[in-house]
């Protein structure tokens, strides 16, 4: 766009949503930036108010358009308006009435858009409480979140979804799932019998026998579906090795920089989190914090200067 106004950078989210004001707009005004600017021009502006969304409608989704202003004095309760610019005109901006979404974070921001109004590149939303925010030029992050399952959902992808649903520090980011699935790993080595780590995962191979690693069954001839600690725990328990199918999700990513930023889980860490060229991993009954610490540091090496606004 080259028509000279301001232009936000990509995901462009407002801090705050104290900071922007909805505003009625009456007929005889057009939505455009001059227009707009002499009638905001010298009236009173609410301390926090940065940006003012201006509508024709207060009660129904109708033309709006977004704009950044500027107060007289930063101090006082009220300040007249001294400046105005426009980020979005009508043509390009979109109002959402999205009751459940939490506007004040932006990866919900960037799902409403999304959804609601692919393709816009300002979408308005106003979502639970009645609060109003908006975001420009959505271009979620996308992590993809490698995982094992059974059991369904996999976990570490239900805890990112959560994670990114109540990060207000996070840029918007997109949960892309990527399941490692363990009947499909079990066609890599057939066998009659298999061995899996747990029964809590509820896993089953279709036409073989299923033994769990955890309950300790007796020896028998069986291909492990496993990883390097389940190894170690088959010597422990039976002393020595067995045909191995290596599940780990973080195997693949050794030595690689992959197409996407990828969280994976590996059960060698137990209290910490590992990061690389572009992938991050945390341990396999990890807490929610620490996958949000592992989801916080993919998102300051991959999207390194985003900051709302």
């Amino acid at each position: 766009m080259t028509d000279g106004r301001e232009r936000p950078g990509p995901n462009f989210v407002p801090l705050r949503y104290r900071g922007v004001s909805v505003a009625t707009v009456p007929p005889d005004v057009a939505l455009d930036e001059a227009a707009l600017r002499a009638h905001f021009t010298g009236r009173d502006a609410y301390r926090r108010t940065r940006f003012v969304v201006a509508r024709r409608d207060p009660d129904t989704p109708g033309p709006t358009a977004l704009l950044r202003i500027g107060r007289a004095a930063e101090g006082p309760l009220f300040s007249p308006v001294v400046a105005v610019s426009m980020l979005a005109g009508p043509q390009e901006c979109v109002y959402v009435v999205e009751p459940d979404a939490d506007t004040g974070i932006p990866s919900v921001l960037a799902a409403v858009a999304a959804e609601r109004a692919p393709g816009a590149y300002a979408v308005v939303v106003q979502g639970r409480y009645s609060h109003v925010n908006f975001i420009i030029d959505p271009r979620p992050l996308r992590i993809v979140v490698r995982d094992v399952v059974p059991p369904e959902p996999a976990k570490l992808v239900d805890q990112a979804r959560r994670v990114v649903a109540v990060a207000e520090d996070l840029p918007p980011v997109e949960i892309v799932p990527e399941p490692v699935r363990l009947a499909d790993l079990a066609g890599q080595r057939p066998a009659g019998h298999y061995l899996l780590p747990c029964r809590g995962s509820g896993a089953e191979v279709p036409g073989a026998q299923v033994s769990y690693l955890d309950e300790h069954p007796e020896r028998a001839d069986w291909t492990l579906l496993g990883c390097t600690r389940s190894q170690q725990i088959h010597r422990h328990f039976y002393g020595g090795d067995v045909p191995t199918v290596d599940f780990c999700p973080k195997l693949a990513l050794a030595g690689t920089r992959p197409p996407q930023p990828v969280l994976a889980k590996c059960c060698l860490q137990e209290e910490h989190i590992e990061v690389g060229d572009g992938w991050a991993t945390v341990p396999w009954g990890s807490s929610l914090d620490l996958v949000r610490e592992a989801l916080r540091g993919l998102a300051e090496r991959e999207a390194p200067s985003w900051r709302p606004g």
